[in-house]
């Protein structure tokens, strides 16, 4: 079994797909509610993610040399293919969501955000320290973000 260190390039490809996934989730939601705010929350929403994308792969051309490095000899991209695949099934994954319920959507995003931290917690302990483990924590922070906003929309939907 090949062990691999993943690099935080890995990590911000990772971030980027799930970026993406949440886009979608977002962008699909809006076209299913009926309330023009809610549907005017979700694609902004949407358009979180795909700044989000934007700020990781910025992110991700900022690393040096040895955060990019490939860490194994993988030229079959097992390595990515996992990475790819972690960002397909475990965050925004496809679910049956009850779009009659603005509340049930929040409530979906914000598991799916608190998943993706969990998923960033968890790649951050597989990065060495010299492939930049510490550039996770920005991934982190930027989706604590996406947590306390979506937590006070679910707020205001309750009052």
């Amino acid at each position: 079994m090949t062990v691999y260190d993943f690099t935080a390039d890995d990590v911000f490809e990772l971030a980027e797909d799930i970026e993406v996934n949440g886009m979608d989730f977002y962008k699909d939601a809006a076209e299913k509610v009926n309330d023009p705010a809610h549907k005017k929350l979700l694609a902004n929403l949407a358009d979180m993610e795909l700044t989000h994308k934007k700020i990781f792969a910025e992110m991700r051309r900022e690393l040096a040399g040895k955060e990019k490095a490939e860490t194994v000899f993988d030229p079959d991209g097992e390595a990515v293919a996992y990475i790819k695949a972690l960002a397909d099934i475990r965050v925004f994954f496809e679910k049956e969501i009850d779009t009659s319920s603005m509340e049930e959507i929040l409530k979906a995003a914000l598991i799916a955000e608190k998943d993706s931290i969990v998923l960033y917690t968890g790649m951050r302990e597989m990065v060495p320290e010299k492939f930049g483990k510490t550039r996770i924590d920005n991934i982190i922070k930027e989706e604590m973000g996406h947590i306390r906003l979506l937590s006070a929309e679910l707020k205001k939907l309750k009052k």
